[in-house]
């Protein structure tokens, strides 16, 4: 079973947050400190070759502008401390979603990440950002179009955000929600769905052996 590829669904950092009666921000503070933890066991199970994150969605802008300030902040922050854990840790670090309205200082954090750990051989991490599936099939779909191509499934994967990423094979979403929010539509077509009732600054280490655990005893058919 090597070779995995595992998509999370980072949510109920607010949630996280009121019921501890802490600002809200403090959520997502711990919520970007469980998606570095998450990655440092993911990649040391050998058994995952891609986990992608679903951070910030581009409906997320319609949240009030004192916390999409403050994700930008905080995103910019732990994207420079990320990228030198997975640089160090021979990691390397994709960047999913559109560029619109993203501040010009995150985009250079987000691009520097992908250029500095684009030679590393391990795991690959799929930073989710301003992203919205619906969207990379548009885009992908206009790739196509301007490209003189037959709109057939394979034209259109080739040209998805970073097409070298695979479908993914199990999508994990916290907080006791259960639905996927556009998040990797294309890949999700045959993906396993795992939904935990916990917020995602609750997981903990021992959740990702039982997520492992988990997808081995699916009985994945794909169609037969």
């Amino acid at each position: 079973m090597t070779g995995l590829h595992l998509g999370f669904i980072v949510d109920g950092n607010r949630r996280w947050a009121r019921e501890k009666n802490l600002p809200t921000l403090a959520g997502h503070q711990k919520g970007f400190d469980k998606v570095e933890m998450v990655i440092e066991e993911l990649a040391g199970t050998g058994e995952v070759a891609f986990a992608s994150f679903y951070l910030f969605s581009t409906e997320n802008w319609n949240r009030t502008k004192d916390e999409v300030d403050y994700l930008m902040k905080l995103a910019q922050k732990k994207i420079s401390s990320i990228t030198k854990k997975l640089a160090k840790n021979n990691l390397r670090c994709v960047i999913m979603g559109s560029e619109d309205h993203v501040p010009e200082s995150l985009l250079k954090a987000l691009r520097k990440c992908e250029e500095e750990t684009k030679d590393c051989t391990g795991m690959t991490v799929c930073i989710c950002f301003n992203y919205g599936g619906k969207q990379e099939i548009a885009d992908a779909a206009k790739a196509v179009a301007e490209d003189g191509e037959e709109f057939t499934p394979e034209n259109i994967e080739k040209h998805l955000y970073h097409p070298e990423v695979p479908a993914c094979d199990m999508i994990i979403r916290t907080s006791g929600e259960e639905r996927i929010s556009g998040f990797l539509l294309w890949r999700a077509a045959y993906s396993e769905f795992l939904f935990l009732k916990k917020y995602f600054p609750d997981i903990e280490k021992s959740d990702i052996k039982d997520i492992l655990d988990e997808y081995k005893n699916r009985n994945r058919r794909f169609g037969k």
